[in-house]
């Protein structure tokens, strides 16, 4: 018996096919051992001359030798998945392109050619919808189709003296032949039976539909299971029409797009799909369709269900996932942290065993069936075509699968708030304080009656009575599991207060309220993120969209491959180009979401504070570095491609200190004889400073200071290289040159950057009168005392950390005297390094003394992690004095050693 004898028992159909036509079977013979590919199958229809009277047959004939020829590769286990339906669907594709384009001829022959208002030709945009736009089509699939074409108008038969109708006359006689071009049968059977029940209104609406039409149908009429439908939605035919390639395709995907995915994120589409599923889940019980493979519980579509809803909450921003195969999906999904790598692979094993079964149950008489076999013969050749010694083995593994798909799909889709909430009373009776004493107490809140008249006055409040019933329906599912994760905090009536505030401020927005209802543990999350920090708080109310980062596992993390991450941010950059809006959004949002990030890690105490702070310097210099590279590309007389400037940082960021909120201090530099280099420079710097510092509806990046500049306000926004060292050298006063001891390239050309620090050492090591220095630099620091200080008798009670004396600023000023006096005799001090490395590198130079230095560093830590606390709680940076008097007597100490006073 031949190889391909052995295989026609489990395709009952092919098997008829070879018996009527014994040369189709010579001719597969001859193919069959290699993959079909795109060219062969197109090479096929182009060895043969196709007229309208000749289309059906041929047609038909085409796909009877592709079907044989991937059908045995399946069989006998040759061909993966992807290639049979990659496969079948090119055979489709290549089918309705070759049909529409016969036909089209015909009818411009007839009535013209259809033209818009401005006299371009229009065609027909076949939209392939369901497994074929997936590119996933099964082997006795219907295709699902939607006629539409770009514009109005009529056709100019007239010109040629024959009739001329309209556009919407011509499609519609064109659609209804292309139907039954394709889907008739015939004596040779058909090509794929054509479902058009996805267009709009479904059986009861035209054939065919104008964009315009489909894009006011989207907004008037367009329900949530179409957004799922036109998830796959692809265009097969009709790419140009004009002068412009693509021009109808990007016209039909600017429609779309926007319908189906939303700018936000979208998690209303968790219920919405959960919903749909149910329909479909009473349809399978109503037919007792429990054994379909595709509807069934745990089947195919519901492993589409879980990958497309996830495209559905997120494709509006993250464009990656608006593809349309299933198993890619489910690698971006994994790849991103929303499903583990581990859900990834069971689905995906899941996904191929469910799709070869399914061909598998379609082989035996090319039925459009998913149903497991009742016929014990029928059911042995199934298991035997999947590679199984029994039927019994093969429900095993079936069922396996199944339960891992529901599995997964419970834990996405399942109603958290089916079974209402133990406090729900609470919340209904919020009205009445005093009910809700008792209750407030036995979960531990001390201020109860505030807790109370807080609740009170929110579910009274005109924004509570004004919401719509779906989101009041989610804000009143929330508020008992606010006041229940609120009570299981250190403290419950701080966290109470700020979680109430942050559901008040993002009560207009359903998607972040259906994204906390959905899963409960978000909000527990952010119950102990604000009870740890009120600027956690506030910065969550700012940015809502961050809630979305609680339900990544891996938020807490410590570790962070910025090399990735400015990777990815530059590429998604680049495919905003040239949307400078979206590009300065882009920005705000990745900058936001690992501040985040970092946040929470901090709250948790993951991360040490030198640490955090070198985090947040990086991340500050990455998001300068890229605004600066797509800033230049905006600069429309730009004479080079590649800008010669450079972002030099001083203070905090040039420090490596930067702290959530800390000011950018820069200077701008470039290096460049061009003529017209000064202007596009100031230009650049402009453009700059907006897109770092603007306010858009992603909220801000950081608030700059370009004051350091060359004669500050007054001086020009950018400086030539040579400029900065002239004016360095010459006319800077000598806390300029303190500031120096803290800056550093940061962004831009790295050779413009190592030239900087060529002259800041430079500077950093003249000579200096050592009187006249202590002279500037005491006076300097008085006047910041004067100003900032703490104020009579405050002092004997009260301690700025990082102004009074003693304190932070008094180290600072230590390290740059020491570094301006001594950097000439040792060039070791000029290492941009910190305060805390540079005291110990003058300690082993004999500067201070060993042990000083090491008590002062001590003290310089606990400022700084005392400081981070306080602002992380939006306090002012005073402590009690009597709480850090011994890191005041060091500090003090060193000030004397060093200044003698």
């Amino acid at each position: 018996m031949s190889k391909i004898d052995s295989l026609l028992p489990y395709c009952r159909y092919l098997n008829r096919l070879f018996s009527a036509n014994p040369s189709l079977r010579h001719r597969v013979e001859e193919c069959w051992l290699q993959a079909p590919t795109a060219a062969a199958l197109q090479t096929w229809l182009d060895a043969h001359t196709i007229e309208e009277g000749t289309l059906k047959p041929t047609l038909r004939r085409f796909k009877q030798w592709a079907y044989a020829w991937i059908a045995l590769r399946d069989l006998a286990g040759t061909a993966s998945l992807a290639e049979v339906t990659e496969t079948l669907t090119l055979i489709a594709e290549l089918s309705v392109q070759k049909a529409l384009a016969v036909l089209t001829a015909t009818m411009e022959a007839r009535y013209g050619v259809p033209r818009g208002p401005s006299g371009l030709r229009q065609q027909m945009v076949v939209i392939g919808m369901g497994k074929l736009g997936g590119r996933e089509l099964n082997v006795s699939s219907d295709i699902d189709l939607i006629f539409a074409y770009p514009e109005d108008g009529d056709t100019d038969g007239e010109q040629s003296g024959a009739k001329s109708i309209s556009n919407f006359e011509f499609f519609t006689r064109l659609g209804r032949q292309l139907i039954n071009a394709i889907g008739e049968i015939t004596e040779d059977g058909l090509v794929f039976r054509v479902d058009m029940r996805l267009r709009p209104n479904g059986d009861s609406g035209p054939l065919v539909c104008s964009f315009d039409m489909l894009e006011n149908y989207f907004i008037s009429q367009g329900r949530e299971w179409e957004r799922y439908a036109w998830i796959k939605a692809r265009p097969l035919t009709g790419r140009v029409c004009s002068t412009d390639d693509d021009t109808c395709w990007q016209d039909l995907e600017a429609i779309r797009g926007p319908f189906v995915f939303r700018k936000y994120l979208d998690f209303g589409a968790i219920n919405a799909m959960r919903d749909l599923h149910a329909q479909i889940r009473r349809e399978v019980v109503k037919k007792d369709m429990a054994d379909n493979v595709k509807l069934g519980p745990g089947g195919i579509r519901e492993i589409e269900f879980i990958a497309q809803v996830f495209q559905l909450i997120r494709g509006g921003r993250e464009r990656a996932l608006q593809v349309k195969p299933t198993l890619q999906v489910l690698s971006l999904l994994a790849e991103r942290g929303i499903v583990t790598p581990a859900t990834r692979d069971a689905l995906a094993s899941a996904y191929d065993f469910l799709r070869r079964l399914e061909h598998r149950l379609q082989y035996l008489d090319d039925a459009q069936t998913h149903n497991l076999p009742g016929n014990p013969e029928d059911q042995r050749l199934v298991a035997q075509a999947m590679g199984f010694d029994s039927y019994e083995a093969l429900l095993y593994e079936l069922d396996d699968h199944r339960q891992t798909v529901s599995q997964h799909f419970e834990e996405v889709f399942s109603d958290p708030n089916r079974d209402g909430h133990t406090l729900d009373s609470l919340w209904k009776h919020a009205d009445s304080p005093d009910q809700c004493t008792t209750v407030l107490e036995n979960l531990g809140f001390r201020q109860v009656p505030e807790a109370a008249q807080r609740l009170s006055a929110l579910r009274a409040s005109a924004r509570y009575r004004h919401m719509s019933a779906a989101i009041r329906e989610r804000f009143d599912a929330l508020i008992p599991r606010a006041v229940e994760a609120a009570a299981a905090t250190p403290q419950p009536d701080d966290t109470l207060t700020r979680l109430l505030d942050l559901l008040e401020a993002i009560s207009r927005r359903a998607a972040y309220l259906a994204l906390l209802q959905q899963y409960p543990q978000a909000l527990g999350k952010v119950a102990d993120l604000v009870s740890s920090s009120a600027w956690a708080a506030q910065y969550l109310q700012q940015h809502p969209i961050l809630l979305d980062e609680m339900l990544d596992p891996r938020i807490l993390e410590a570790s962070h491959d910025w090399s990735t991450f400015r990777a990815d941010l530059h590429r998604r950059l680049t495919e905003a180009e040239p949307d400078a809006e979206r590009q300065m959004d882009l920005l705000r949002e990745a900058h936001h979401a690992q501040i985040f990030r970092l946040l929470s890690q901090d709250v948790s105490g993951l991360l040490p504070l030198e640490k955090l702070s070198d985090h947040l310097s990086e991340l500050a210099d990455i998001i300068v570095g890229l605004a600066l590279e797509f800033a230049w590309k905006k600069v429309l007389t730009r004479h080079r491609e590649e800008p010669k400037f450079a972002v030099i940082s001083y203070g905090k960021l040039g420090g490596k200190e930067l702290g959530y909120s800390s000011d950018l201090d820069m200077v701008f530099l470039y290096e460049d004889d061009a003529a017209d280099a000064e202007q596009n420079y100031s230009r650049l710097s402009t453009r700059l400073n907006t897109w770092l510092s603007a306010q858009t509806s992603a909220g801000q990046l950081f608030e700059t200071d370009l004051r350091l500049r060359p004669n500050g306000e007054s001086g020009l926004v950018v400086v030539s290289l040579e400029g900065f060292r002239k004016y360095q050298l010459e006319s800077a006063w000598m806390w300029e040159h303190q500031a120096l001891t803290r800056a550093r390239f940061s962004a831009g050309d790295r050779a413009i950057g190592d030239k900087f620090e060529q002259i800041r050492i430079e500077i950093l090591r003249q000579p200096r009168d050592m009187a006249k220095l202590r002279e500037e630099v005491l006076s300097m620091r008085q006047r910041m005392l004067d100003s900032h200080g703490t104020k009579g008798d405050e002092r004997e009670t009260q301690f700025n950390l990082k102004h009074d004396q003693g304190g932070l600023i008094d180290v600072e000023f230590v390290v740059q005297y020491l570094v301006l006096g001594h950097a000439h005799a040792h060039p070791e001090l000029c290492g941009n390094l910190g305060n805390i490395a540079l005291l110990r590198i003058a300690a082993g130079l004999g500067l201070i003394p060993a042990e000083l230095a090491e008590a002062v560093r001590d003290a310089y830590r606990e400022y700084r992690r005392l400081q981070h606390g306080l602002r992380l709680n939006n306090r002012k940076s005073i402590v009690a004095r009597d709480s850090v008097e011994g890191q005041i007597a060091v500090v003090r100490r060193l000030w004397r050693v060093v200044f003698g006073d």
